[in-house]
């Protein structure tokens, strides 16, 4: 008995059939048999396509590849045909779009009947404490909005001042330690590079240092003490957390950089799966000293999170809807009027994401700094992170 159908979809338009018989020329797939020669010649001509044609065209096939049980559409690797890579599928989506259209999605006023169930529904998905809230009346909020980015009872998140850094919001630990050979751990075992995650060092931030050649010479460009060291701390933001970011600690912010870029998932999950995801995604970098030297905040984007507000930047506009990959915007703090930066208090206001997202410290301390942390655990803004 033949079976036979068109692969019309898939580019393959000279397989014809499938057959439950043997063939000398054809590669087995539980009971199915594919003609070896016919997809040979297809592949072929497919390779003679422009890549944005063949990319177009290989997309539906790879789906059919990892999401048909048993490896069904396995035994086409051993003809040539190499699947798109689920990397290369996720950025392939169109995050940046989705987050626009997410953002004004937000921006719509709920009907009043309908606030507390569509709040209530997002409180019980993501386990959101409204006792803690300023305001508990959900018909309160116009929008989603005004619910993600709801303030907190002054009682609510108690500074601790015994130690010189706590944690700037609400989320879970993901890494913290020492920065070693210029890279930074986003989880456990996948790193990044320090430098494409700040940028190079330029003169508008204040240095005389020079440029950096090598990943110890752009260390050493933060490192502006003798026997300090960098460290590094990952706190990432679920939906369901407060979503307000404030000072980590006392000191000044002298420069900002923009970066504008993908809006990928920022989840431990995907964090393991894509390598330099940080790096990809936007970002908005604080840069400056406190009193050990040097002292970095670094916001990042994520899906339906393109909008990251720094309280007293007027000018930064994230996720716009044309970009040039790897550019990055400056703007110095230092003035002819204002010599010094902007000066921060520990627990200060700072700004805020909308719905969850990361928080990436970078600073500079003397060799006894201690973090009082553990990998994976949840920490409230205001907790302490580490001390000398």
């Amino acid at each position: 008995m033949r079976v036979t159908g068109s692969m019309r979809s898939t580019g393959i338009r000279s397989l014809r059939s499938w057959d439950w018989r043997f063939h000398p020329n054809s590669l087995v797939t539980g009971r199915l048999h594919f003609p070896q020669l016919a997809l040979r010649r297809r592949l072929g001509q497919l390779s003679c396509m422009s890549r944005p044609a063949l990319k177009l065209r290989s997309w539906p096939l790879t789906i059919l590849y990892y999401l048909l049980p048993f490896g069904a559409l396995r035994p086409l690797s051993r003809v040539g045909w190499r699947p798109v890579s689920r990397v290369a599928l996720y950025k392939s989506v169109p995050t940046r779009l989705l987050s626009r259209a997410w953002g004004r999605l937000n921006q719509v006023e709920l009907p009043y009947w309908l606030r507390r169930p569509v709040y209530s529904l997002y409180i019980w998905t993501f386990g959101v404490n409204m006792t803690e809230a300023a305001v508990e009346d959900l018909h309160h909020y116009r929008n989603l909005s005004e619910f993600f980015r709801r303030k907190l009872k002054p009682q609510a998140r108690p500074v601790c001042g015994l130690h010189s850094v706590i944690s700037p919001s609400d989320g879970k630990i993901l890494t913290f330690g020492q920065v070693k050979n210029c890279e930074v751990e986003q989880v456990k075992g996948v790193t990044y590079s320090l430098e494409s995650f700040l940028g190079p060092r330029t003169c508008t931030e204040d240095l005389s240092f020079p440029p950096a050649s090598s990943r110890d010479s752009f260390r050493n460009q933060l490192v502006t003490r003798e026997g300090n060291e960098l460290y590094h701390c990952v706190i990432y933001l679920a939906p369901g957390d407060y979503h307000c970011f404030h000072s980590p600690t006392d000191w000044t912010v002298s420069h900002r950089r923009h970066f504008p870029g993908s809006l990928m998932s920022v989840n431990p999950g995907m964090a393991r799966w894509i390598k330099e995801l940080f790096c990809h995604n936007e970002r908005v970098v604080l840069s400056g000293d406190w009193k050990h030297g040097f002292f970095s905040l670094t916001a990042v984007g994520a899906t339906n999170v393109g909008s990251i507000r720094i309280y007293f930047d007027r000018d930064l506009h994230t996720n716009s809807p044309r970009y040039s990959k790897g550019s990055y915007n400056d703007l110095s703090f230092v003035t002819h009027a204002n010599k010094e930066g902007v000066p921060m208090r520990k627990g200060e206001h700072l700004g805020e994401f909308n719905l969850g997202s990361t928080i990436v410290l970078i600073f500079e301390a003397p060799k006894d700094f201690n973090f009082r942390l553990k990998a994976g655990q949840k920490i409230r803004f205001g907790e302490a992170l580490g001390s000398l």
